[in-house]
């Protein structure tokens, strides 16, 4: 979601002081030095204002800018691979050393996650610098550029209606366009006959190992009443549906997902209730299943479109867990979804996680598991690849304490 804060954004063209809206999806601060740039703008040149802290809004182009732009992310991954990536896979080759050695605690604790925060830490340079280069687009998201495709459609339905000038990153209007796409195309789901269809800013379930689990999981002996805790684009509401579940309410937080998941409803006839609430639904029933996928690394987002993907000192993962027995139904049972990727990396111990199912009166009935499938977890290249590759996903099926 955008900044709730409208901020401008100046800068000097032609002797001429101008204007603009600052639009970013990564909430990047408005840029304190603009100059602008064209065709005749090279690489090495844009690459070289980059890495200054200066920005470039385009006015060649449109095709040229997208050739820009690549041209200046090939530079970044090279620089990184000789700097901050080379001591990445220096810690990651320390790791595999270690791990093969008889003495396998002689590798530092700290090690791993220190791994998991530099690889961060490059990936948010990377994303700051390639945000550098700008386009100004008019009222209604028009853009004056040579070749340059109708964004009014996609940026409205991303951004937002709006009525004045803006400057956004290049590569923000890419999400923009690539997430209409998607909108269009939909995610196939698989071992289901459906699709399902993501909205700019709300997590794609692209990776759907998870959904077998919640196909295999058997029902409880009564499930009249289910809730599905941060429902994302739905797919987890619509699933239970189709399994039979006669009264499904779905909630989240965030307005995009919402109005996601109503379409992604509508598209299956499902008669699921959708409510925007912080965790738990308000004026329901006590639920025989309690459902939750929640963001499965306990890290701080660092912008809005990372909130499906880190939860910051597990918040949700543990307010779900707190509230459960409150909102359950005698015989109930929780399903909790969730990957060891933070055991993994060092993030969140079993223990620890064992220890919240404890303290919330919660004790595990059983667990199915699933191995990953995406490509990340087969990429031996990835400096985390040790971590990712024996990561597990699990449904845990967990009910209250004596019962």
């Amino acid at each position: 979601m955008l900044t709730t804060e409208i901020q401008y954004v100046q800068w000097f063209e032609n002797e001429t002081l101008h204007q603009a809206r600052w639009l970013s999806q990564s909430n990047h601060v408005p840029p304190a030095r603009i100059v602008v740039v064209d065709d005749k703008t090279t690489a090495d040149e844009a690459y070289r204002l980059a890495c200054a802290g200066t920005s470039m809004l385009w006015r060649g182009d449109f095709n040229n800018a997208r050739q820009l732009l690549q041209a200046i992310t090939r530079r970044i991954d090279r620089a990184n691979e000789r700097s901050e990536q080379r001591k990445i896979n220096k810690a990651a080759n320390k790791l595999a050393k270690s791990a093969k050695s008889t003495d396998e605690t002689s590798a530092s604790s700290k090690d791993i996650p220190n791994l998991f925060h530099q690889q961060r830490q490059v990936q948010s340079q990377r994303s700051r610098l390639l945000s550098r280069l700008l386009l100004e687009l008019d009222a209604g998201y028009i853009s004056q550029l040579r070749r340059a495709p109708d964004v009014s459609a996609a940026c409205t339905s991303a951004f937002g209606e709006l009525n004045e000038s803006c400057l956004i990153s290049f590569r923000d209007l890419q999400g923009a366009l690539g997430a209409a796409g998607w909108r269009v195309k939909g995610v196939a789901i698989e071992n289901l006959d459906l699709s399902i269809f993501p909205h700019y800013g709300v997590f794609a379930p692209t990776r759907h190992e998870y959904v077998q689990l919640l196909l295999d999981a058997p029902l409880p002996a009564v499930y009249d009443v289910a809730f599905d805790i941060g429902t994302g684009t739905g797919l987890l509401a619509i699933i239970l549906a189709q399994r039979g579940v006669k009264q499904v309410i779905a909630t989240d937080l965030n307005p995009r997902a919402l109005a996601c998941a109503s379409e992604n409803l509508a598209r299956f006839e499902s008669a699921v209730q959708l409510q925007q609430a912080d965790l738990y639904p308000t004026d329901a029933p006590l639920a025989n299943l309690l459902v939750c996928n929640p963001p499965w690394l306990p890290a701080k987002p660092t912008s809005p479109l990372e909130f499906a993907v880190y939860d910051a000192n597990s918040t949700m993962l543990r307010g779900f867990l707190q509230g459960a027995k409150q909102h359950l139904a005698e015989q109930g049972e929780v399903w909790l979804i969730l990957s060891d990727l933070a055991e993994h990396l060092q993030l969140r111990s079993r223990d620890e996680l064992l220890g919240w199912f404890t303290d919330a009166g919660l004790e595990v009935k059983y667990r199915l598991d699933t191995q990953p499938k995406h490509g990340r977890s087969q990429d031996d290249t990835d400096p985390l690849f040790a971590a990712r590759n024996a990561e597990i996903t699990s449904l845990w099926c967990l009910v209250p304490v004596n019962t």
